[in-house]
């Protein structure tokens, strides 16, 4: 019986079997084939993935590029502001060294023809001297307050304050307040200090307006708008210490101030800046270096009110961002000036006090091109108008000319470092109608310690 089924089976078997194979590689090739699908939709999630990082990449790199020179000039609002840090709250102490070799055509007597002007002017001694020098100390008070200290080591020994100040750090909306002794925000040159001048003087529109530079005692607010182009607006009531006057005693402000700044890139190589300023002071006792109808070096003194509009443009070029080998900027800036009050005619001698009444302008353009590394050449032109003058009965006594004034400089300087620069300069200067000035500088600025960035 056994015998007879053994056959039967095994070809049940046999016939089975292929069903059995076909069964099991199906199932295989399934669970392959769902492998397959799962290992797809992962290289496809990973691959999404670094797409969105690669675009997010993009675009942050995109915004740093629009926004870097709104970012430079704005973390140049203070020149040495330095970010909250372990070490932050120790002060940042820099030393600047300056010296000069002055050789000129004419003598020391310095004057601009035309112009009441105040102040320090003119080219200084000739022959080797002290320039000015600068010791600052600037640091994080704490999370809301940062202060400066810059003391102006003159060559005669004597010491001045030109900034001493605080400023916020934390107040909402783009705002920022500044309280002391500063340089004023009007312009373009004048906030900068003397060692980061691309010449050896400043341009005679602002020795005429300014007597040299307007710094002043009192208070500054400005705003920063949140937007891809730079925007900033700045306000300023001061004491009125211009051209080395000391300012009203009065409880209100005897100078007032308005300026805008605004800013942007022009691709990755181009950046510019322009600007609007307005002052309002009341010099009160302003002395200034003139020549008389008779060929006398005298003093005249002036006080009353004068106003000052200034327009000015920077725009700066560096192939791919990168100003290392070469790099160009121009530079200019308007200033136009309305003065009206009382001016005393010789104030060591004849002492004649009259109505004074002048609308005066001047401007300057400079380009600076660095060539290769650490070498730059520079070219500048500047120029003053007459304009209108009125001196009453001093008429007689003050040449009422319509010369103007003009100046023509060129430089070459060599930067070892970021801490040294050597600098010769010739210039031909034009600012007295009796003489011509021709002159040659060589001058060494030297900075010791920690020292901020400088201005856009």
């Amino acid at each position: 019986m056994l015998q007879q089924k053994l056959p039967a089976l095994a070809v049940a078997l046999l016939c089975a079997a292929p069903a059995l194979a076909t069964a099991n590689d199906d199932a295989e090739l399934e669970k392959i084939r769902a492998e397959i699908q799962q290992m797809k939709q992962s290289y496809e999630a990973r691959i999404q993935s670094l797409e969105s990082k690669l675009e997010q990449a993009q675009a942050s790199a995109g915004a740093a590029e629009k926004s870097a020179a709104k970012a430079e000039t704005a973390a140049a609002e203070a020149s040495t502001r330095t970010t909250v840090s372990g070490n932050a709250f120790n002060p940042g102490i820099s030393l600047i060294l300056s010296g000069i070799y002055a050789n000129r055509s004419q003598d020391s007597d310095y004057h601009i023809t035309g112009f009441q002007t105040g102040g320090e002017i003119g080219p200084g001694l000739r022959g080797l001297s002290l320039a000015e020098s600068e010791l600052g100390i600037y640091a994080n008070i704490d999370h809301y307050f940062y202060g400066g200290l810059n003391l102006a080591l003159a060559p005669d020994n004597s010491v001045g304050v030109e900034e001493a100040f605080i400023q916020t750090t934390a107040l909402p909306a783009g705002l920022t307040l500044k309280a002391g002794r500063f340089f004023s925000g009007i312009g373009y040159l004048n906030e900068q200090h003397a060692h980061t001048w691309d010449f050896v003087d400043n341009p005679l529109a602002y020795q005429a307006f300014l007597g040299g530079q307007y710094g002043d005692d009192g208070v500054q607010i400005k705003w920063v708008a949140p937007t891809d182009l730079f925007i900033e607006l700045g306000a300023e009531a001061g004491r009125g210490r211009i051209a080395d006057t000391e300012g009203k005693d009065k409880n209100g402000a005897a100078m007032g101030s308005l300026f805008a700044h605004v800013g942007s890139d022009i691709g990755i190589s181009h950046s510019w800046r322009a600007g609007l300023s307005y002052l309002r002071t009341s010099p009160s006792h302003r002395q200034s270096p003139d020549l008389d109808a008779a060929g006398a070096f005298v003093t005249n003194e002036f006080s009353g009110n004068s106003r000052l509009w200034i327009a000015d443009f920077v725009w700066k070029w560096a192939p791919n961002g990168n100003s290392h080998v070469t790099n160009f900027k121009l530079q200019g800036e308007y200033l136009h000036r309305s003065e009206s009050g009382n001016l005393t005619y010789d104030v060591d001698g004849a002492a004649n006090t009259d109505r004074y009444h002048a609308n005066q302008s001047g401007w300057y353009a400079q380009g600076i091109y660095q060539f290769m590394p650490n070498w730059r050449a520079g070219l500048r032109y500047e120029r003053l108008d007459a304009g209108r003058t009125a001196y009453a009965s001093n008429n007689g006594n003050l040449l009422l000319s319509d010369y103007n004034p003009d100046r023509l400089s060129v430089m070459l300087d060599y930067s070892p470092s970021e801490y040294s620069r050597v600098r010769l300069q010739l210039a031909r200067d034009k600012s007295r109608e009796e003489a011509t000035d021709n002159q040659l500088f060589v001058q060494y600025i030297m900075s010791l310690g920690a020292h901020g960035a400088h201005r856009f």
